[in-house]
């Protein structure tokens, strides 16, 4: 087997795939804009793709700009070209319901139509993102304040995804497979907080703001204003109840059900996850 390369190998999904195809002794390389890659750039692509036969792909990033996010078709195609037989690509929760402009429904197609096999991957909310991403801030000041109300989402552990990508990198049967990967079940991001709030010992609570007044805010910290809305508007999804269906994708590719959100908080607890900033 040649290599297996892992785009975005330090995010919260890469870094934990890249950890379970060494533990199985499978050569595994990483390609990020902190080693040189970067989709904006194509002059960086060929030596990523170079003696590589499965890739993980996570781009287009929501928050690029149009011309970068127009380019992952090209990346495809390259790829392809260069000898990638298999492809696995980390999409997001009902973008098959999403109209033609979403960007990842133009990376799907892209990698639908590449001519390797393929599988495509739609999780919906991190769990790590309490630990890792932008509910950090608001768990260490003990009010996490967003436009949610009292919706609820089935919040899927990276863990999770990381498996199912692994497993789909390295074996046939996920072929032509498009997951919608889920938790056990949904809560809200009041619950959240309470699991959390009593693993670590401290008050935390959920403070459900204004749509309007939210991106404001977001704003004012330095979030582009195109993708605070973009966010307001996914939050006010779990508000309405949008984001609260169950999916079978993990049990259907690993024959196990989900972790449930309160291993994944015991878990980060005992580690000091919820105690500081996640390094930079």
């Amino acid at each position: 087997m040649k290599d297996i390369l892992i785009l975005g190998g330090t995010g919260k999904t890469g870094r934990r795939i890249v950890q379970r195809l060494h533990s199985a002794g499978l050569p595994v390389r990483t390609a990020s804009r902190s080693s040189g890659f970067d989709l904006g750039d194509p002059d960086t692509w060929a030596s990523a793709f170079d003696g590589v036969t499965a890739a993980y792909l996570v781009e287009p990033d929501l928050r690029a700009g149009v011309d970068r996010q127009a380019r992952f078709p090209r990346l495809v195609t390259e790829a392809v070209g260069a000898g990638v037989r298999r492809l696995v690509l980390l999409s997001a929760h009902d973008v098959g319901k999403a109209g033609d402009d979403h960007p990842l429904k133009a990376a799907e197609q892209a990698v639908r139509d590449s001519g390797a096999a393929w599988t495509i991957l739609r999780p919906t909310w991190f769990s790590q993102n309490f630990s890792e991403a932008f509910f950090l801030p608001g768990i260490l000041h003990g009010t996490l304040a967003l436009p949610t109300g009292d919706g609820r989402t089935p919040f899927v552990d990276a863990e999770d995804i990381a498996a199912v990508a692994a497993s789909a990198l390295t074996e046939e049967r996920h072929d032509g497979q498009e997951y919608q990967l889920t938790g056990p079940r949904a809560i809200s991001f009041g619950e959240a907080a309470d699991l959390i709030g009593r693993a670590t010992g401290r008050t935390i609570r959920h403070l459900d703001v204004d749509p309007d007044s939210y991106v404001e805010r977001r704003v004012a910290e330095g979030v582009p204003r195109d993708v605070a809305l973009l966010l307001t508007d996914l939050l006010v999804s779990v508000r309405d109840g949008g984001s609260a269906a169950l999916s079978d994708g993990v049990e259907r590719a690993l024959s196990r059900p989900p972790r449930p959100f309160e291993e994944y908080v015991a878990e980060a607890a005992a580690a000091g996850s919820f105690s500081s900033a996640p390094a930079s």
